[in-house]
């Protein structure tokens, strides 16, 4: 099974739970990168990322150094911006369909709950056609690096213990009583 990492991270908290899925499944790793980007020491990042996903901004990415369709599981990252996911996943889902994959998804966020609520259950929509196999969500993950790089090593493990379990399921159905 071909596994794949997406991410946006504009400071590196999500940067930090991909890179921890990654190395623990030995998956490739895609990072989102606009052409035009946020400058992350900006206090205005604030004002205009939200102004974007407010307005439902699409922003050009550079080149995709990956072929999506050529992997069967994906994990999709994003920080939670104005309570959704950030403009360059948003991109991302504007021009990749994940319609027959398995897919994962989790946000990094600094503690607004609805907001976390509002952007997985938002990246599920987006991902309807796929098998859904995960999701997750990481309150400030700078705040202990070593701890949140284990806990998203240990979700990592758990979805693909999912993803097995739901194949056993299908070659040896349980019987009905």
């Amino acid at each position: 099974m071909k596994k794949l990492v997406i991410y946006y991270s504009l400071e590196g908290n999500t940067r930090l739970v991909a890179e921890s899925v990654a190395e623990m499944l030995e998956a490739d790793i895609l990072e989102l990168k606009p052409k035009k980007d946020l400058d992350p020491k900006s206090f205005m990042r604030y004002f205009w990322g939200g102004k974007q996903v407010l307005m439902k901004e699409t922003p050009e990415l550079l080149p995709f150094d990956k072929k999506i369709e050529d992997y069967d599981l994906i994990f999709i990252g994003t920080p939670v911006w104005a309570q959704n996911y950030a403009p360059a996943i948003r991109t991302l889902f504007s021009k990749v369909k994940f319609d027959g994959k398995k897919v994962a998804v989790y946000c990094t966020h600094m503690g607004d709950i609805k907001g976390l609520e509002k952007t997985l259950n938002n990246m599920k929509k987006e991902v309807a056609g796929s098998e859904l196999v995960g999701d997750i969500d990481f309150f400030k993950p700078f705040r202990d690096k070593e701890g949140t790089a284990n806990r998203a090593k240990k979700w990592a493990l758990f979805v693909m213990n999912t993803i097995k379990e739901r194949e056993e399921e299908k070659l040896h159905p349980r019987p009905e009583f």
